[in-house]
């Protein structure tokens, strides 16, 4: 059984505008995230797809395919009110990046154009209750937690990891200085 923290439910204290506003601010952060998000999926080979660092870890063709179909999930379903997890199958990374691309821009853009009444409504996934403000910053945290995984994948894939939140040590101007 998974153990997950009691949700609490801060629109109670805010108007619908200050959900608006904490909605607006959270999807801006996810589509500044987009960027990066498409670099570190773009970094995982296809010939060194299945690389795992144990049993217990997805490849890195289930990790990226994870992420893009998880972002698509989450934004889908406050846009649409109710959580449906049926993620495509990849096989290959690039499959992933290109839904992600074809995919989270305009889910992203619906979200947005929600009323804060909207976004205030709770909704059910599996055991977990919230508002649907609160499960656009899970997304934001469950992608940015997940990438970060799949970074740590790419250099024991043979892969150079991308610029992230500045230069990496495989970047050019980390390499050359």
């Amino acid at each position: 059984m998974i153990d997950f923290p009691v949700s609490v439910d801060y629109t109670q204290t805010m108007t619908e505008d200050n959900v608006k506003i904490v909605a607006d601010y959270l999807l801006g952060q996810t589509e500044y995230e987009m960027a990066t998000t498409r670099r570190v999926l773009a970094a995982v080979a296809t010939e060194t797809a299945s690389y795992k660092p144990s049993e217990k870890c997805m490849s890195g063709l289930e990790l990226a395919g994870h992420i893009a179909a998880a972002e698509v999930f989450f934004l889908s379903g406050v846009v649409n009110g109710k959580f449906e997890w049926a993620p495509p199958e990849f096989k290959t990374p690039a499959d992933a990046l290109a839904y992600y691309e074809q995919k989270v821009p305009g889910l992203i853009a619906d979200a947005r154009a929600l009323p804060g009444a909207k976004l205030a409504e709770t909704l059910g996934m599996g055991p977990m209750s919230m508002p649907g403000v609160d499960f656009l910053a899970l997304n934001l945290k469950h992608s940015v937690h997940h990438r970060g995984q799949l970074s740590a994948y790419l250099r024991p894939m043979g892969s150079k990891v991308p610029n992230i939140y500045g230069p990496s040590a495989d970047s050019e101007k980390q390499a050359t200085a």
